[in-house]
Order: structure tokens, then C-alpha cells, then sequence
């Protein structure tokens, strides 16, 4: 299976003709997955944290929103036998996983999800990012790296520039400011060129690196995805790109 790093967007989503094409696009075009497996920026927890193996409410991770926001269901079936692989794939001599039966997936995971596989038919497991270290993350993808031939579709959920105090809300225009293009231009370039030492030193080696992440944990689930196509060698393409409230909406498949 490919593995996936998609700019998530945010609940209104759903109201973006163009978006929600796209990635409904893109949903078909690739193989259909026997499970997914999701990394969302939305949850931070360590150890590594496995979410609900069974049906339970979403969760609704914002605030301020319009009600019908907090109305959407995504009832995919629970992944158990996944949650099992990935206990065995990740868990080593002092590094336990653990479980939190309660946590219904994120808006990470199932505001793409709605628009890529709308019968909501393919179970899905969420799991926690133990950190935000690049290296870590990274480890972790390539732990995870077996399950892509077992028909697993990993998908590192972020957004490729994410900085909500300098968003332009509501603009759908694809206008954008020159820091979201400079970044948004070298991630293009980065990925697709497989430098993956660039990638993981971003914070370095990007420019406006930190006006497109203040803070760092949109970017952060790529490096999982890098690490879980690390040893079959980096094939990147952009699939998705342009710009949503002035951010990157640019994401990428892994073959």
C-alpha cells in the first residue's frame, strides 16, 4: 500500500467544493486499503497510544464552531486485529504501548476520511504521536513500515504550513501570504527529491520555517510517513496542493 501525508484541514472542510473533490478523487484512485491506520496532529501521548478498537463517539477536538460541525459521524469499524499488529510492530523492552478505549477518532482523521471513504466501510485505529521529535517519529513510521503489505494505509494527518495566528479565515481564494508559498514551495521540492535528512531538519533548513510552525505537530506526522517508506526507497508525488485560509494545503502519496 502507498502511504499518505495530507493536509487535513479543519471541520469546514466539508464546505469546500474544490477540497472535498479532491480528496474524494484521490480516495478512489487509490487501492482499496483492508484497514487504516491514522497519525493525527491532534494527538500527542506517550507512550505510543492506541485509540478505540470499537465503535464510540467522535472526537470533537474545537471549539466555537457552528453546531452542525459537532453533528458529523463517521462510524467506520474498529480495527482490533490492527491494534494488535501495531502493539507487536512498536512494543520493545521498555517501550509499552498503550490503550484508550474511549478515544473516538480525532478531526484529523475523520474530516478527510468523510470526503476519501464515505461509506465509512474500512476500519480505522488512530494512534498517538509519542513525541515531536523528528528522529523518534521517524523510527516510528519505519517500525510501522510492515503493515503497508498487509493492506494497511498509514496516513499522517497535519497540514504542510499551520500557523491559525497569521491565517486568513474564511479565505478560500487560494490566496496566500509569501511565507505559506516560500514553505509550501521547498516541502514540494524537499519531498519529492527524497531528502529526507532536509525534511527531518526542517526547523533548519526551510525557509520561514517558523512562521509556517509555530509550533510543530502539523508537520510532525510526515516524518512518520517518511520513515514507513524509508526502506523501499522515498517515491513522492504531490497530489493535492494550492491554499486553504492562506495555509499549504499540499499533500503527498508515498509509493
Amino acid at each position: 500500500m502507498p502511504v499518505l501525508y495530507l493536509s487535513h484541514g479543519a471541520p469546514p472542510l466539508a464546505d469546500d467544493h474544490l477540497w472535498t473533490e479532491q480528496l474524494a478523487r484521490w480516495g478512489v484512485e487509490l487501492p482499496k486499503p483492508r484497514s487504516i491506520l491514522v497519525v493525527s496532529a491532534h494527538w500527542e501521548a506517550a507512550p505510543v497510544t492506541i485509540g478505540a478498537t470499537e465503535r464510540v463517539p467522535l472526537t470533537y477536538d474545537f471549539w466555537g464552531f457552528p453546531e452542525h460541525y459537532y453533528q458529523v459521524r463517521y462510524d467506520a469499524p474498529g480495527a482490533p486485529e490492527l491494534a494488535d499488529r501495531v502493539r507487536a510492530l512498536v512494543a520493545t523492552p521498555g517501550q509499552h504501548v498503550h490503550q484508550d478505549p474511549a478515544r473516538g477518532l480525532d478531526h484529523g482523521a475523520y474530516v478527510p476520511l468523510v470526503e476519501m471513504y464515505p461509506d465509512a466501510d474500512i476500519p480505522v485505529l488512530q494512534v498517538s504521536m509519542p513525541s515531536l521529535d523528528p528522529q523518534r517519529l521517524f523510527r516510528l513510521g519505519r517500525n510501522l513500515a510492515p503493515l503497508r503489505d498487509e493492506g494497511v494505509l498509514i496516513i499522517g494527518s497535519g497540514f504542510t504550513t499551520h500557523n491559525l495566528r497569521e491565517a486568513r479565515f474564511g479565505d478560500t481564494t487560494g490566496a496566500a501570504p509569501a511565507w505559506s508559498k516560500e514553505f509550501d514551495d521547498w516541502a514540494k521540492r524537499t519531498v519529492e527529491g527524497g531528502d529526507v535528512d532536509a525534511v527531518l531538519d526542517f526547523e533548519n533548513t526551510a525557509p520561514a520555517a517558523h512562521l509556517a510552525h509555530p509550533r510543530t505537530e502539523h508537520f510532525a506526522p510526515l516524518f512518520v510517513a517518511l520513515g514507513a517508506t524509508a526502506d523501499s526507497g522515498v517515491d513522492a508525488n504531490s497530489v493535492i496542493d494550492g491554499f486553504w485560509y492562506g495555509l499549504a494545503k499540499r499533500s503527498f502519496q508515498f509509493n
